[in-house]
């Protein structure tokens, strides 16, 4: 973090205040921030302070187990109406948002669009990736439950995994 960066982890730091969002500066200018979801609970999110652009990364899932191909194939075309961050993988498969903004760029307003984003697209995705690369995990998932009388309350969007008849 140089001079160029001038004000903008002051800027970050008010805005994830103003808006009561859990946060860590681990050190300055990089700030470690949880959003909250409804599929996928929460989404760690990274803001570095570079010296010309703020990055952002977020971990959205792990390697898939199954049709990785399948779902890599999903993440690119989605990636085609993403805003200002893309999904990527990391040397072991695992699932991650990543983009840059120019520190001029950083106010109030396009944090609200840039975290905005990478909730929608973190949450909003996180069924279909679990569907597509994780499949039999879920479904045996389900049988145990089942058989032991267990609750499958948070596997409700994948019923149809378990129970084609459902």
């Amino acid at each position: 973090m140089t001079a160029r960066s001038g004000g903008v982890p002051e800027r970050i730091r008010a805005y994830l205040d103003d808006n009561d969002l859990p946060y860590e500066e681990s050190a300055p200018g990089t700030f470690v921030v949880t959003l909250p979801g409804e599929h996928k609970l929460k989404t760690t999110v990274s803001l570095v302070v570079g010296d010309q652009a703020l990055s952002v990364n977020a971990f959205v899932a792990r390697n898939p187990d199954e049709n990785a191909e399948g779902v890599y194939r999903w993440l690119l075309e989605r990636n085609r109406r993403t805003y200002a961050v893309a999904f990527c993988i990391d040397h072991l498969g695992d699932i991650y948002l990543s983009g840059r903004i120019p520190l001029g760029a950083v106010d109030d307003d396009e944090l609200d669009r840039l975290l905005g984003a990478v909730i929608e697209y973190s949450d909003g995705s996180f069924n279909t990736i679990l569907e597509l690369g994780f499949a039999t995990a879920i479904r045996r998932e389900w049988e145990w439950r089942t058989s032991r009388g267990e609750s499958t309350a948070n596997l409700e969007a994948f019923r149809h995994l378990a129970d084609p008849a459902s």
